[in-house]
């Protein structure tokens, strides 16, 4: 059987497109709420008398959706890998948008109670959910679409769904905090950009439609119908439980990064420096222009000189970064705010880029979709939930960024050592990733070495 050819033109352009489109709605989505649980969820779902308190109990909501993505990409990983990337892509958005919207229309805790912050929790399990299985599914689909010598480039512009997202989520919430007062925001104003998800979701389904199926997964579909295969998640947990590992350490350094220089920013900004929540708002805007750009130059770089080098050195000067930036911001100076955050969610994206598709590499087609996302999903747990959490339990006892600033030294440390510890993945044939007997490593049949 003759090995699939990789997508050209208009067919793969339309592919990178839906890709790029579907996690910028479904980050949007999933960031909006991390917003608004920073900026309003505390008073609206969880009143307390200190401040503090309520943005730790409403983080807690926030921590539940990181905590549901490993299950979603096990559940959504299994039905990509038996039902296709493409038809799985969709039903994670139509989850996301979903529960979106119906987190638009809850009662606050003044209205029902204690059911309020209980229906909130269960829409925020949903939103993790489908996170969970959109982002293994956007990449893979661009990745197993694409040629081996520019995977690094056309897999990291999925990727900038994130900074998209959250650009568009923190733009809707700025131009809101322009137009109403704080009061109205906390009324009624925040509830907007939840509701005007459902006509994202609308365009994303639209895109996603016209969007075929990769011929990697259609070539491993017609190997596995000639015989009775065993479950995905069983074969991950049983054969590459390494990959599993290796694909969570190295992408807990990223993750935390992220909510370092945004989440976590965030609350502390507006609520231990008392600065306008328009000004944090605004940095967070400009910084994810910068950050969606260098998520592609960072896939690039990863293509011209390999993952494991240019992910190593890119976790030291983030680290570097933080502990000599991070203090600035104690001046409550919005120029020198903007500033470290746009340095550090910029140097984030140049990460971002060159880790793309570094997960797809370590599995076979067979499992790709379970492996990769259950892998990069873990890493959300202590590098996406338990950062900002940490961070502003500490707030509590120290006022200060520097706890959180050791506590991003140590996740960089975990990937830097993971990619180490990996070696180096560029130029592998995802065609030919297969299990050698003798070992749990996945090996490359052709060793091929890569075109620049």
């Amino acid at each position: 059987m003759s090995n699939p050819s990789p997508a050209t033109g208009a067919r793969f352009a339309r592919i990178v497109a839906a890709s790029v489109a579907g996690t910028t709605i479904e980050f949007y989505d999933f960031f909006l709420y991390g917003l608004a649980a920073a900026l309003v969820f505390n008073k609206v779902f969880f009143p307390a008398g200190d401040p503090l308190t309520g943005v730790l109990l409403a983080m807690g909501t926030y921590a539940v959706g990181f905590l549901a993505r490993p299950l979603g990409g096990v559940l959504f990983g299994h039905l990509g890998d038996r039902l296709g990337r493409r038809r799985t892509l969709s039903i994670t958005l139509m989850l996301m948008g979903g529960a979106t919207v119906a987190i638009g229309l809850l009662p606050s805790y003044a209205s029902i109670g204690v059911a309020a912050p209980i229906l909130l929790v269960l829409l925020r399990l949903v939103q993790g959910l489908a996170l969970g299985g959109e982002w293994g599914g956007a990449v893979l689909l661009v990745a197993e679409h694409g040629s081996a010598a520019h995977r690094g480039f056309w897999s990291s512009w999925p990727q900038t769904g994130g900074p998209l997202g959250n650009l568009m989520a923190t733009g809707v919430l700025a131009a809101l905090g322009l137009a109403i007062s704080n009061a109205e925001f906390q009324d009624w104003g925040w509830r907007i950009p939840f509701l005007l998800s459902i006509v994202l979701v609308l365009v994303g389904m639209w895109l996603r439609h016209a969007v075929e199926e990769s011929p990697i997964f259609l070539a491993a579909q017609r190997r596995a119908a000639t015989h009775t295969g065993h479950a995905p998640l069983r074969i991950v947990l049983g054969r590459y439980r390494k990959q599993v590992l290796l694909a969570a350490l190295a992408d807990v350094g990223e993750k935390a990064t992220y909510y370092t220089f945004s989440i976590f920013l965030l609350a502390y900004l507006t609520q231990v420096v008392h600065v306008p929540k328009s000004t944090a708002l605004t940095a967070i805007t400009i910084a994810s222009v910068f950050q969606a750009t260098a998520i592609v130059l960072g896939g690039a770089v990863g293509d011209r000189y390999g993952r494991r080098v240019s992910s190593v050195l890119l976790a030291g000067v983030i680290a570097a970064w933080a502990l000599a930036a991070l203090p600035m911001v104690d001046t409550g100076s919005p120029v020198r705010i903007t500033l470290v955050i746009t340095v550090g969610l910029t140097l984030h994206g140049l990460l971002t880029g060159v880790q793309a598709p570094f997960f797809a590499e370590l599995f076979p087609s067979e499992v790709r979709y379970t492996g990769a996302s259950l892998g990069y999903q873990l890493a959300t747990i202590v590098g996406g939930s338990l950062t900002p959490i940490i961070g502003v339990a500490l707030l509590h006892r120290y006022p200060s960024t520097v706890p959180i600033t050791l506590l991003l030294c140590l996740t960089l440390a975990g990937t830097a050592s993971a990619f180490l510890w990996a070696g180096e993945t560029r130029g592998r044939d995802l065609r030919d990733i297969a299990r050698d007997p003798t070992d749990s490593a996945p090996t490359d049949k052709s060793r091929s070495t890569p075109t620049s």
